[in-house]
């Protein structure tokens, strides 16, 4: 089966990718956009719709009010809900698409998802996972371009 859709706990990613937004406090706004610029990115890379939770309603609607698209969805828990809570439900309503990642480093959380049938991966894990497909996507980049650098320098048979 499929990867339907990746699901991230926001803030427990933001605290481990130490290098995302140095010097920014983790709940912070400008934190959440270079975590949500990076998620971005490795959706264009992979493909695999993502969606990240953040705990706090930061909007009354618990969605972000900019940048949420279908394939990279930015949710906030309402008053009274949290974000634990937001990926149960998603990974038990994606399930019946294909195979759910979520991932966090709380443990209750893994147990929760793997009980639900979802796969789980740690946030230093992902992080690896991330920087892996970025540096695989540069030597590609560099590999078809010495191609085609190659392919346009010759010079033609008369």
């Amino acid at each position: 089966m499929a990867l339907a859709r990746i699901l991230i706990d926001g803030y427990s990613l933001l605290h481990n990718w130490l290098e995302l937004a140095p010097g920014a406090p983790r709940h912070s706004e400008s934190a959440r956009d270079e975590l949500i610029h990076w998620l971005t990115r490795y959706q264009d890379v992979t493909g695999t719709p993502i969606t990240i939770f953040f705990d706090g309603a930061d909007s009354s609607s618990g969605k972000s009010a900019a940048g949420s698209t279908p394939e990279v969805e930015i949710l906030y828990s309402r008053a009274g809900q949290t974000a634990d809570q937001m990926i149960e439900r998603a990974t038990y309503r994606f399930a019946a698409f294909g195979e759910v990642l979520v991932v966090t480093d709380d443990h209750a959380e893994r147990e929760t998802v793997q009980a639900l049938e979802g796969l789980t991966s740690g946030c230093l894990n992902f992080i690896r996972t991330v920087e892996q497909a970025f540096a695989e996507l540069h030597a590609d980049i560099k590999n078809l371009n010495r191609r085609e650098q190659f392919r346009f320098s010759r010079t033609p048979l008369t």
